[in-house]
Order: structure tokens, then sequence, then C-alpha cells
């Protein structure tokens, strides 16, 4: 049996490329395994496909009771479109489905990208893990079955050419932004040309661009790049895809695979593993007396809390999460209690 205590918090991997989410999560294990810690209950916060690199929140311990908020969280993404060529999976893993010899310029770009800003109506991948039927449909899209994916509704919070794109580990995955592209600046969230009222824009045509979006839970940015591609009449596929931030998490409390590594080897958890609070910044905390936090801890609620309804998470005098909670109509719901 381990000598080394349980541990309770969070993991931020940049995820490489190639490399899977359930791959990750192994990783985790092995690595706390060779490292002599006890067995831990491990998962991750939201998939990230292997072509796909960046922050992949890695739940240990009680955190995992937190996993579900990462799922529902929004995500901010940076991804490349190169135009010319859509694809069966709407990135380079698939086959080409149809090709345009049509290429936008910056000022297109600049006029699209706010249609795809807000609420918006989008068709996901026939590539996907949703079910059809209770099969994946990517396991019928590889069959060559003929199928249709609904429509579903996601909230594309903002959406904007990325100035300087943040790299992905070792460069993997990583485009180029096209020269012209350098030309935009930016204002309200939306690329705008430098050029003058009413200037002929004559800039180079663009065959690739960098975006950066922020998007509801849900959003598929393949979907959301190939009808980007389509409203410039042309057609489109996703080259890069970079997630820059999930939650509360980003990439300044993301680590490296290597550097996952070194736990296997006995490197301290100090400066890899953040507390589990850490996943519940977005919300407000609620501090308790050493009775409220005792009481509350044993499922009882009538404990004195006074405040403003909403979602809170509660600790004790020394900074421990007890509870997540809900207050609503003078009521206390406990939505997770906390077993540290």
């Amino acid at each position: 049996m381990s000598d080394k205590p349980r541990i309770n918090g969070w993991i931020i991997l940049d995820k490489p490329l190639e490399l899977g989410s359930t791959q990750a999560v192994g990783a985790v294990k092995r690595n706390l395994r060779e490292g002599g810690y006890p067995k831990t209950k491990t998962g991750h916060g939201g998939t990230l496909d292997p072509l796909a690199t960046g922050v992949l929140p890695i739940a240990l311990g009680e955190a995992t009771k937190l996993a579900g908020r990462m799922l529902d969280a929004s995500k901010v993404y940076e991804f490349t479109i190169a135009f010319g060529e859509e694809t069966t999976t709407l990135d380079i893993e698939g086959e080409v489905t149809e090709r345009s010899d049509v290429r936008p310029s910056p000022a297109a770009i600049e006029t699209v990208l706010p249609e795809f800003t807000g609420p918006v109506e989008q068709i996901p991948p026939k590539y996907s893990a949703l079910k059809v039927d209770g099969k994946r449909a990517y396991d019928l899209a590889r069959a060559g079955e003929e199928f249709a994916l609904k429509t579903r509704a996601v909230t594309v919070h903002s959406l904007y050419v990325s100035p300087t794109p943040n790299p992905s580990p070792k460069g993997e995955g990583l485009k180029k932004i096209d020269s012209a592209a350098k030309s935009l600046s930016f204002r309200g969230g939306v690329g705008v040309s430098n050029s003058e009222p009413g200037q002929a824009d004559t800039a180079e045509k663009l065959n690739e661009i960098t975006l950066k979006a922020h998007v509801s839970k849900g959003t598929y940015i393949r979907s959301l790049a190939r009808d980007i591609a389509r409203a410039l009449d042309t057609v489109g596929h996703v080259t890069m895809l970079r997630r820059t931030k999930a939650g509360p998490f980003d990439l300044s409390h993301a680590i490296s695979l290597d550097k996952l590594n070194q736990i296997g080897k006995g490197a301290p958890l100090d400066d890899i593993i953040l507390p589990m609070k850490a996943g519940l910044d977005d919300i407000p905390a609620l501090d308790l007396d050493p009775e409220q936090a005792r009481r509350l801890r044993m499922g009882q609620v009538d404990i004195g809390i006074v405040a403003d309804d909403g979602q809170y998470w509660t600790r004790d005098g020394e900074g421990s999460p007890v509870a997540l909670i809900r207050l609503e109509d003078g009521r206390t719901i406990i939505e997770r209690g906390f077993n540290i």
C-alpha cells in the first residue's frame, strides 16, 4: 500500500497531436502508478480529437465530480481553414469530396464572420461521436451508410481572425497564416481591414486563414469551418485545431506530455497538479465555520447559509471544498459533496 497521500485535483495537459483523450488519461494513470501514488479515480473534462491539440483538463480523485462542469463549460479554439477542398471528415484526415478554385479575400472573410457570431444552427460532422439509432455516426460513415444528423443550436460568443496563433507543442499541426491575413486589425471581436472606406480590396486572395472562436458546449469547429467556407462561395476543411481554453483553464495552466512523464520518474507534484478548487474559480465561494462545514459534510442543509440565489462552492476554514451547492428560494440544495 502506498504511503503517499490521495490526490484530489487537476492536471491540465497541453495535449499533443495524435494522442487521444482516453490515451492521455491512461498516461496520467500510468505515471501516478509508476510514481508510487495510490490508485486514483481519473477522468477528462471534454474530448479532444487526436488531430487536435491544447487544453485537456484531467480530473483526479474528488475533482472527477466536477468533470461534468467542464463538459458544459464554454471553450476557446484556434483553427485554420484551408480553402479549396472539403473532405469527408471536414479535416485533413478525410477524403476530398468537393473542390473549388475560389479563394476569399480578407475583406470577404471580414464580411461573413459576423454571420457566424451569436446563436448559430449547425449540422454536426458525419464523422462524430453522436449516436444515430444507437450507433456512432462515425461508424455509420465509415461503413458507407446514408444518414442525416439533426441541426443543433449552439452559440458562438466571439469569432475573429487570430493575430498570433498559439503554437502547438513542438509546432505540431500548426499552419502559418497567409501574409495577407496579417493586414487585419481587430475591433469588436471581428477582423477589420486596414483599407480606407470605399477603397478597393487589392489584397492577395487567401489559401487559408486562422480564426479564434469562443463557443458554447456542443459546437463543432469542423462544421463551423465548413459553413464559413461555403458562405465565402468556396469549400474548406480544418488543417489545425487547438483548444486554448476550457472553462476556467487555459494554456497558462497546461503542462507538456514530457512534464507529465516526469511524475513516473519521481518528480514532485507541486507544479504539475492544480488544487481541486481551481476548477471552481468561475463561480463564487462561501466560507463556512467549522460547525457548518461538519454538518454540510453530513448532508445537513439547514446550516444558516445566507446568500442570493445561485450556485456556489463552499469551503472550510482551511480553504478545502466542502460541497457544490445551489440556493433557491431560501433552500440549500447539495449538488456535489466532496470527501476531502
